[in-house]
């Protein structure tokens, strides 16, 4: 993420924020304080924490002696249990052993700790020799990931004083439409969990709206607190590192010293900042309630860690744990891989074990400007991917990109005035938390991957029978804004801008019902001469207009402009499709072109569809 005075973060196996020193809040959104985007730690090759999944019916799942009986003989067959001498290449390595340590929510897998760092051959021998045993399923090592850092009046206006500060919300071309949405939700009675650093007690304009949740770091160097052990809460005592704190047991490298980042509460405020209430900031889904699940903390936290995190925020079983009484509806995950990293194994079985007990999860595509598809989060599947804009509603210079972002929502730009900020508020603490509170201004796709989880919440509370992840990911990247500005084919950041005002429409509309009415299909309407500009999307998205067409004047559907490939298909009184449609242009580019030289009067549908991916193309009917 990064800071200024307004403020950035974003999402980056090493999950990447920015930090910095907040200021404190001045009179006037002016000179509110921001904090730029950094790089954490950068994770090592080698490990004292592993993952091991044994398979079902094995007696070492069974029996932790057994298990460990099996552990201690890989460690001596890798050669861990003799001492190395001193060489011209390497330092002098004690003898290590190794132990189960617990195990994980997730069905078969155990984390087994090292009593010292291994190196990179160390650790590749040790899981060689782990997998020879054939009641092992797989391992990986226990790697450290890191955080990631109004056109219509409405009815309803806060009194928050800072809100002029928060254009993610209320800005026409590039926000999310935030006062439109608030008349039909707020999120009330949905609870959202925030996997992140955890949340800082004690916050004026948020404390109203967390309910507690649990703290998941299972080693105190990175908890900063007294023991190993997991505690309830989930409260963020602070991330800071001193110099080269993380160096040779979370990093290889060196690195300099950092403040805390306070990262999950400003995640968290802008899902629920408390609304309306005359102070500071407003949030999106401000009666909505957020959890706090900690699992990031100084150098970052440890994938097991996070697993097991997002199976209790669901309301899974963990061992060692009580049952969550609130299980979340929706979870965000701000965090994810500083490299390329496919989705680990243990990540996967954790979101769909999440998924099958009814959540949703969003995450943030990263900031690394690379193929989202190739870094954690995004890598995994089940997961709505949030790519990040700007105040100008492009693609911001940091956000990852490609077909696997579903939709984007304002992360922020930092460009050089308080539009290039997204704020929320934060405690202004260095390391461990103080009384004192301010907004901070912050950019990243871990500052648009909240906005997506507030609409998921927004839409969860008005909805008589909860959607589905897949049913949640199509209305919310069917009902998108499309880009005010052209987005490149290759880097595309999914089919818009979030559009939480019209999600709620579409939710909250009855079906149609044919015994009463004339129904069609559901499509955007198209006005005569009056181009829907900014379209985007990746190949096979699909969007359907209607056009109200009068009998004997030429009527004419055209694509043009921006850069990629689309396929236009249409009907009369029917919605087309590539195999059964009344006219069609599917020529490579994009520019098509349907004439109908004598149409009927009525509804004529046109659908606009990915052959590849599109950015910044043009669609106009004309009679």
């Amino acid at each position: 993420m990064k800071k200024t005075k307004l403020g950035v973060a974003v999402a980056g196996v090493v999950l990447m924020v920015s930090m910095g020193v907040p200021a404190a809040l001045a009179a006037n959104t002016g000179s509110l304080p921001t904090r730029p985007l950094n790089s954490g730690p950068a994770a090592g090759e080698g490990g004292y924490r592993f993952i091991v999944k044994y398979r079902a019916g094995s007696s070492e799942l069974r029996d932790s002696g057994v298990a460990n009986r099996g552990i201690n003989a890989a460690a001596s067959r890798a050669g861990l249990s003799r001492a190395t001498a001193a060489s011209a290449k390497s330092a002098a390595r004690p003898a290590a052993s190794a132990a189960l340590l617990r195990r994980m929510g997730s069905p078969g897998w155990a984390v087994v700790k090292a009593s010292r760092e291994l190196d990179g051959q160390e650790a590749a021998n040790f899981i060689r020799e782990l997998k020879a045993n054939p009641a092992v399923e797989r391992v990986e090592i226990d790697r450290m990931y890191q955080r990631l850092a109004t056109q219509v009046s409405p009815n309803f206006a806060p009194n928050d004083p800072q809100t002029s500060a928060q254009w993610n919300f209320y800005n026409a071309q590039s926000g999310v439409n935030a006062t439109q949405a608030w008349d039909i939700s707020q999120g009330e009675g949905v609870v959202v969990a925030v996997i992140d650093t955890g949340i800082a007690q004690g916050n004026p304009d948020l404390q109203n709206n967390v309910i507690p949740g649990y703290d998941m770091i299972s080693d105190k160097r990175v908890s900063r607190r007294d023991s190993d052990d997991r505690v309830a809460g989930g409260w963020d005592i602070g991330d800071w590192v001193e110099q080269n704190y993380c160096t040779g047991w979370a990093t290889n490298d060196p690195h300099a010293a950092d403040v805390s980042s306070w990262h999950g509460s400003h995640v968290a405020g802008t899902v629920a900042q408390e609304t309306n209430n005359g102070v500071n900031l407003a949030g999106l889904a401000f009666k909505a309630k957020v959890m706090p699940v900690r699992v990031l903390g100084s150098c970052g936290g440890f994938g097991s860690d996070i697993s097991d995190g997002i199976i209790w925020a669901a309301g899974g079983t963990v061992p060692g744990l009580p049952a969550n009484p609130n299980p979340a509806e929706v979870i965000n995950m701000s965090l994810g891989s500083g490299a390329p990293s496919s989705c680990p194994t243990i990540y996967q079985d954790a979101i769909d074990e999440a998924i099958s007990l009814g959540s949703i999860i969003v995450v943030a595509a990263g900031n690394d400007n690379a193929n989202a598809g190739s870094y954690t989060m995004s890598s995994c599947n089940n997961v709505i991917s949030v790519g990040a804009t700007g105040f100008n509603g492009g693609r911001t210079y940091y956000s990852n990109y490609g077909p696997r972002v579903d939709l984007s929502a304002p992360g922020g730009n930092a460009e050089q005035n308080n539009n290039g900020w997204i704020f929320q508020v934060i405690n202004e603490g260095t390391q461990g938390p103080t009384a004192d509170w301010a907004p901070l201004g912050m950019v990243g796709t871990s500052m648009a991957s909240p906005h997506v989880a507030a609409a998921v919440a927004m839409v969860q509370s008005v909805v008589d029978t909860p959607l589905t992840w897949t049913q949640m990911r199509d209305l919310l990247t069917s009902t998108v804004k499309p880009f005010p500005v052209s987005i490149p084919a290759s880097t595309p950041i999914g089919a818009g801008i979030l559009n939480i005002e019209a999600a709620l429409l579409k939710a909250t509309t009855p079906p149609c019902d044919p015994a009463v009415e004339e129904c069609g299909p559901v499509a955007t309407p198209l006005v005569n001469k009056v181009a829907v500009t900014g379209l985007a999307g990746n190949s096979g998205n699909e969007v359907l207009y209607s056009f109200q067409a009068e009998a004997g004047k030429v009527l004419t559907f055209m694509s043009y402009g921006g850069s990629g490939n689309v396929s236009l298909y249409a009907s009369f009184d029917k919605e087309p499709s590539a195999s059964a449609a009344d006219a069609s242009s599917t020529r490579p580019g994009n520019s098509e072109t349907i004439r109908f030289t004598a149409p009927k009067a009525g509804t004529y549908y046109v659908k606009l569809v990915g052959a590849g991916s599109f950015s910044g193309v043009s669609l106009v009917a004309r009679q």
